[in-house]
């Protein structure tokens, strides 16, 4: 279809009204500006969140509130976010950076969206605005299943996690600007040397992130050994429906999944 209107609302409300006529959200334009170039994209009306006032990063009481329209660059530029900047820093390029958006990063499909990765591993919550007003939504709600017609997600919301708690680790065939493979992030306490508490969230071997609740079972108070690691990473492989692609086939996702996890913890 061509697109014959681009609406720029400056408000979270303008912006769900513009909605109701079944436009697209569109936030930094990296995946639905090729849609629109190619002329497959499935909608005449684009509703572009530039100019709503939903791209604000806030901390307080160590909870981060990213507004949906924050770039990428923005997040991994914020000092109280420089964990995040490992992860960031692969994602695509310097420019697609300065474009994409913590919003729009949530719906790209894998084994892109790394940033989704690692708000699921921190259990982020998203901020719903719609017609029937606000909600909080899971993320792993919002990645598995979205958000309904006429929704927005205005924000996400992350506690901030504590020092020697994050783990991040992802695969990919070039060092920089490429899809993964296998990502692996997670949030781990560990206590007397054994693990207390994880999270484990993977990218890259299912259509969308997914908890890899099997390891995370497995190394419940266990120590962060090799083996262990080991161990985890192949129960991890119960959690994943690997794919084929361009970069790697599924068998080889699955294959190589345990020494990835094992590196997110033991570099």
């Amino acid at each position: 279809m061509v697109i014959s209107t681009v609406h720029v609302p400056e408000s979270t409300d303008a912006a769900i009204a513009c909605l109701a006529g079944g436009g697209w959200i569109m936030g930094g334009g990296t995946v639905v500006m090729p849609l629109v170039n190619s002329g497959t994209a499935p909608v005449t009306e684009l509703v572009s969140l530039r100019r709503a006032g939903l791209d604000t990063i806030e901390i307080r009481d160590g909870v981060a509130r990213i507004g949906a329209a924050a770039t990428l660059t923005a997040v991994g530029e914020h000092p109280r976010l420089a964990f995040l900047r490992p992860a960031l820093r692969t994602i695509a390029s310097p420019t697609i950076r300065n474009q994409a958006t913590v919003g729009g990063n949530l719906f790209v499909a894998q084994p892109y969206g790394d940033l989704a990765v690692c708000l699921l591993a921190l259990d982020a919550t998203c901020e719903v605005a719609g017609p029937d007003g606000r909600r909080d939504a899971p993320v792993a709600g919002v990645l598995a299943a979205g958000v309904a017609a006429g929704e927005v997600v205005v924000a996400v919301r992350v506690a901030l996690p504590e020092p020697g708690t994050w783990h991040y680790h992802k695969a990919m065939r070039r060092r920089l600007n490429s899809a993964a493979i296998v990502t692996v992030a997670s949030v781990t306490h560990v206590d007397d040397d054994r693990v207390a508490a994880t999270r484990i969230a993977l990218g890259g071997v299912a259509s969308r992130p997914v908890r890899a609740v099997s390891a995370e079972r497995l190394l419940q108070g266990r120590p962060l050994t090799h083996d262990v690691l080991t161990e985890a990473g192949e129960a991890a492989r119960d959690d994943i429906d690997p794919f084929d692609d361009a970069y790697t086939s599924a068998w080889y996702r699955a294959r190589v999944l345990p020494v990835h996890l094992r590196r997110a913890f033991l570099p």
